[in-house]
């Protein structure tokens, strides 16, 4: 049962990674294990390579905590896979609704990131308020456009992980920045393996080098990160709103007009409101029930110990 749920959260943070604007860390904390996902990445290094050919594959397979890895990886692609067409397919259809349920789960996991924080003071204020300055400053960025070069496919992949595995900023959202969204997504929709063996590479090179910056970051300065990141989460909102009015569109690579430029705008009275709002509770519950679920799961294994 205990790998079934990890299996369920990377599904959930594979399943939050494939949309702009929203971030699998932000899943991986709210589910309570950002820090044992951190740390397990951080393991692999050369110790690891150490105790592979000294003690074996079981010894350098504990070290790293390879199970884990193995089983929330698993998610985590199996959601990236199967839920590609289906998101992409949102989208363009139900923009509005989409994004209302992301909303409030980012909403939600606001507090819950923030409650991290044990001491507001002037300085973690002023950190909580650079972070949503930044992020906001992000979200209004000009997309641009890149060609999708191998260098650029691996150089994408290295810096997309590093703001997958933060809470608050969206790896696709820095694609779409790039221009490079719709490549990838196509890729993982098409199953291009060689557009996406490129993007892993560089994502696996990003993730080992990223993942022990963060955790010395946790380990040294935890409230100051977290008040970044805090402020991160709240400076997306502005990326997530749901009611836009676009200004430009595009043609994307299946020759379908897509927005480009967007502004945000107030919502218009309607079942559609009423049913974004609906959604934006929905997604705002989820991030409660996470919260719940892994809380039970903390309180059984210290209660099994």
């Amino acid at each position: 049962m205990h790998h079934l749920w990890l299996f369920l959260k990377g599904i959930a943070m594979g399943s939050a990674d494939v949309v702009p604007g929203v971030s699998g860390g932000t899943i991986a904390f709210v589910t309570g294990i950002y820090d044992q996902l951190l740390g397990s990445i951080r393991k692999v290094d050369a110790q690891a390579l150490v105790l592979l050919f000294k003690q074996g594959p079981r010894a350098a397979w504990q070290h790293i905590n390879g199970t884990f890895l193995v089983v929330l990886g698993a998610g985590v692609l199996t959601a990236l896979l199967s839920l590609a067409k289906g998101i992409h397919f949102l989208l363009l259809h139900y923009p509005v609704w989409l994004w209302a349920f992301f909303f409030g789960l980012i909403i939600a996991s606001v507090f819950h990131v923030g409650r991290e924080i044990r001491q507001w003071n002037a300085v973690t204020l002023v950190l909580l308020a650079a972070g949503a300055v930044v992020a906001g400053w992000i979200s209004m960025a000009s997309p641009t456009s890149i060609e999708a070069t191998p260098f650029v496919v691996f150089l994408a992949g290295s810096i997309a992980i590093c703001a997958m595995i933060l809470p608050g900023i969206s790896g696709s959202f820095i694609l779409l920045l790039m221009g490079l969204y719709e490549p990838i997504l196509g890729a993982l929709k098409n199953l291009d393996l060689g557009i996406m063996a490129l993007f892993g590479a560089g994502a696996v090179i990003g993730l080992l080098s990223f993942s022990r910056l963060l955790s010395w970051l946790l380990a040294g300065w935890r409230e100051a990160t977290f008040a970044v990141l805090t402020g991160f989460m709240l400076g997306s909102l502005v990326k997530v709103w749901p009611w836009k009015e676009t200004l430009s569109t595009r043609l994307n690579s299946k020759g379908e007009t897509v927005p480009f430029l967007q502004q945000n705008i107030l919502p218009e009275p309607g079942a559609d409101l009423l049913w974004a709002l609906l959604l934006m509770v929905t997604g705002a519950a989820l991030v409660l029930l996470l919260e719940w679920v892994a809380n039970r799961q903390q309180d059984d294994q210290l209660t099994a110990c």
